[in-house]
């Protein structure tokens, strides 16, 4: 895959992308992420009229070119779920949680494989509609934060929340409940999230390295009924806004929770994996792996002859077959 942006306009950019076919597209995304305009040659205009790979192929360069101008001019162009940037600080937060912070926000998901290997009791029952109880994938949303004063821009920041009643010293966000909060309070920590991030921006500050897990939401699942990917919804979800991650897996062996602990960090890897594949880019090295990532990739790479089976932790002829996609 290859991008290049051809015009700027008050609203958004102008992309040529060329796909792993060699086919061009010239691809408007707006700062929001929105596509408003998609021209190429290459494969029918109406996606009925396509190839399930033709499709991909079509996908493959709006979110190249989405992940394009995220990575080179820094809009928020990419859903945070799907973002694989976003995906692997969840990773990497995840990894500095002590056991016991891990099994406090994991304990239920970690629960809940149990379950299945052994006289565990399950943490949330199996929904009616699912045709089996192995064919459900259990989900959990996980929502990073970010403590400025652990970022290059600590004193500006300390001096902003002051200017929004905020004292970080006493206030730090990560050691109180969000539901704890009064609306006012609340609402001066958004405003001071929104500035803190137009700050950041300004000074291309990395505020990655002040991430923390913030919160996650109750357990949930999905699974295939019918002809229909069914989806429920968590009991509690901290926030309104997207969560940075969902985590998806099968009800596999957890194994102890350290075990358990190391099977998540590789899930991730598959997620970010995925990310890259289906734009039809490289994945960086770390994420060359092989396992369970997103259901939709792992439903992509089981239908489409164009991806190999990354999904498939046995197949490890696979490993170099990475570089092949581009």
């Amino acid at each position: 895959m290859h991008a290049e942006i051809k015009k700027e306009t008050d609203d958004g950019f102008g992309l040529l992308v060329t796909d792993n076919n060699g086919v061009d597209h010239k691809i408007g995304v707006c700062h929001d992420g929105e596509i408003d305009g998609h021209l190429q040659d290459g494969y029918p205009d109406k996606a009925a009229k396509r190839t399930r790979e033709g499709n991909e192929h079509v996908e493959q360069a709006r979110a190249f070119a989405r992940y394009y101008v995220y990575a080179t001019r820094g809009y928020e162009t990419v859903s945070p779920p799907d973002n694989p940037v976003r995906i692997n600080a969840v990773r990497l937060a995840i990894q500095e949680l002590s056991d016991a912070e891990f099994e406090s926000l994991f304990g239920d998901l970690y629960q809940q494989m149990r379950s299945y290997h052994d006289e565990t009791p399950r943490a949330i029952d199996i929904p009616a509609g699912a045709p089996g109880p192995n064919s459900v994938l259990y989900r959990q949303d996980v929502y990073l934060g970010v403590d400025p004063t652990e970022t290059e821009l600590e004193d500006a920041a300390v001096n902003l929340a002051a200017s929004h009643g905020i004292n970080l010293d006493e206030d730090a966000l990560n050691e109180q409940a969000v539901s704890s909060l009064s609306t006012e309070a609340l609402t001066d920590w958004e405003s001071f999230g929104s500035d803190l991030a137009d700050l950041a921006s300004e000074a291309e500050a990395d505020l990655m390295v002040g991430v923390y897990v913030d919160a996650v939401s109750s357990l949930y699942t999905s699974y295939v009924g019918g002809d229909e990917y069914v989806v429920t919804e968590p009991d509690e979800s901290p926030f309104e806004r997207e969560p940075d991650t969902h985590i998806e897996l099968p009800p596999v062996e957890p194994g102890p929770l350290d075990e358990f602990r190391e099977f998540l960090d590789h899930h991730l890897k598959c997620q970010v994996r995925d990310c890259f594949v289906r734009m039809g880019a490289e994945p960086p090295e770390p994420f060359r792996v092989l396992g369970t990532g997103r259901f939709e990739s792992t439903a992509a790479y089981k239908l489409m002859d164009i991806y190999p089976e990354y999904h498939d932790p046995e197949e490890q002829s696979l490993l170099g077959k990475v570089r092949d996609l581009v």
